[in-house]
């Protein structure tokens, strides 16, 4: 459902004064690596024409909320390279898990994607969402998440670009209710104990914390008012960072059922959203998407739920279209990354799982 003529565009809507902090925050979700990638793009160019080339990797989009939070950058224009810098050094030359086995591209056949019925999808995946109010956590408790995750880059050596990707991997995270304690179990980013993700950042709407999640409205139009204001100036438009920030909220956190109903109906709010019949996540389950195409980049991203239960499944970066980025490399039907969520539990102490409570 696309915004209405009668009312105006959520992108639009001004929020209060005091809802967006005043100290500095880091970037949102995505945004690292958005700049980042500009950045490493100029680096590429200025090499072609130096004619030094030394071996780098570029990945497309790394899928790791923890270690983007564990960074504080700041808005301003004059610390972004600092924190780039600091970034590359996290993730290594490329941005992806370092590390990692590369294999063949992944690809897939490109969904039909279809605006009509999406409303009504969005519907009954928002009426499901409510029926589970999902369990709640505690102080003293973590939110453990298990994905499992792989992306597509491209790889250059000695002159020589290649599309690659990496091996499908398990990440494992725990995050303290409050958001300030957390730990990483992911190939290539951590020994075989994991990383202490500990945090003195105070959760917001791109790093939300589960305590945080329950401040926000469960009123669809306030939640999306919300969601426009604080995402302003980023992503390639308003839409598509909206659309961006709903998505990771649904992927990397374990919203209330209630806010999972209302960031669902907030989607359908949001102009390009489409339906897409069949979908396959990082775990090789069928299920229907929601879906929106980012028009410069020739991405389109999904949501994939499963086709009877609506129950969120992950999400996927499909390149749908051709574009002059990467060199052309990165051609349609490539998945650019992928997301499958295979837990998502409330535990008692950190590096427990749902299996393993000892």
């Amino acid at each position: 459902m696309n915004a209405s003529p009668s009312q105006p565009h959520p992108a639009e809507w001004q929020e209060t004064e005091g809802l967006l902090p005043t100290v500095e925050r880091e970037l949102p979700a995505g945004r690292h690596q958005f700049h980042k990638e500009r950045l490493m793009a100029q680096i590429h160019d200025d090499l072609d024409n130096s004619g030094s080339h030394p071996a780098r990797t570029r990945a497309a989009k790394p899928r790791n909320p923890f270690l983007r939070r564990a960074i504080v950058l700041p808005v301003a224009a004059c610390a972004l390279t600092g924190a780039i810098v600091t970034g590359v050094r996290m993730f290594g030359t490329s941005g992806s898990v370092t590390g990692l086995a590369t294999g063949p591209v992944l690809t897939t056949r490109i969904g039909t994607a279809d605006v009509h019925g999406v409303s009504q999808l969005l519907d009954r995946i928002s009426l499901a969402a409510q029926e589970n109010p999902g369990p709640q956590a505690s102080a003293g408790q973590y939110i453990y998440i298990e994905t499992k995750t792989a992306s597509t880059h491209v790889r250059t050596v000695d002159d020589k670009s290649s599309v690659v990707s990496d091996a499908l991997h398990t990440r494992q995270t725990w995050q303290s209710p409050d958001g300030h304690k957390g730990w990483l179990i992911e190939p290539g980013n951590t020994d075989s104990t994991g990383t202490s993700l500990d945090s003195k950042v105070e959760p917001y709407l791109n790093a939300p914390s589960y305590d945080y999640l329950a401040t926000l409205p469960t009123d669809p139009d306030a939640l999306l008012k919300k969601i426009y204001t604080e995402t302003k100036g980023h992503g390639p438009s308003p839409d598509a960072e909206a659309f961006t920030t709903i998505g990771d909220l649904l992927s990397q956190s374990y919203p209330p059922g209630r806010l999972s109903a209302a960031l669902y109906r907030a989607a359908a709010k949001i102009p390009g959203v489409v339906k897409v019949d069949d979908a396959v996540d990082a775990a090789g389950r069928h299920g229907v998407a929601v879906a929106r195409l980012d028009e410069a980049s020739g991405q389109r991203t999904e949501w994939i739920f499963d086709k009877e239960t609506f129950t969120f499944l992950g999400e996927r970066t499909v390149q749908v279209k051709g574009t002059s980025g990467d060199h052309g490399l990165i051609k349609p039907g490539m998945i650019v990354d992928t997301e499958a969520v295979t837990e998502r539990a409330i535990v008692n102490g950190m590096k427990q799982t749902p299996s393993h409570t000892g």
